[in-house]
């Protein structure tokens, strides 16, 4: 029984990713527009703006743009100023879908990052959220 939930499972979510996706990419609209949105407004020093794609959990505990903005400018400076940004593979973990991000920082040194993305609670035209962030490391010089 626990395998048909499983398999069920899987071929669910299958099911979601080619739905939303179409045939060139594995995953829901709107993930890579967050992500890239966010830094976006971080490049442009808008801490308001890139506040606006955290979830509300998020939200809730730095309660203020700037605060957000701190955290963010002396604990992802690759984040605040980034170079080039790519969006690798987005998985279901634990219950969730975290998106893996390479950003180019400007010292040249490429980092992994994995985004834990949550739809908003707006109702039925909800747009995903960032929940999380964590640093994976960095994976050397850029070329």
């Amino acid at each position: 029984m626990r395998h048909v939930l499983i398999g069920s499972a899987l071929f669910g979510l299958a099911l979601f990713f080619a739905g939303a996706a179409g045939p060139a990419r594995a995953e829901p609209p709107g993930i890579e527009a967050t992500i890239r949105g966010q830094m976006q407004a971080f490049r442009a020093e808008d801490v308001e703006g890139a506040f606006g794609f955290a979830s509300d959990g998020i939200r809730r505990i730095f309660e203020t743009p700037e605060r957000f903005g701190a955290m963010v400018r002396h604990g992802y400076p690759m984040v605040w100023a980034p170079g080039d940004v790519q969006l690798l593979e987005l998985r279901f973990h634990d219950r969730a879908l975290w998106q893996r991000v390479q950003v180019l920082d400007g010292e040249g040194l490429y980092h992994l990052l994995d985004y834990r993305m949550v739809k908003s609670d707006d109702g039925p035209g909800a747009e995903w959220r960032i929940d999380a962030v964590l640093y994976l490391g960095s994976s050397g010089l850029g070329v």
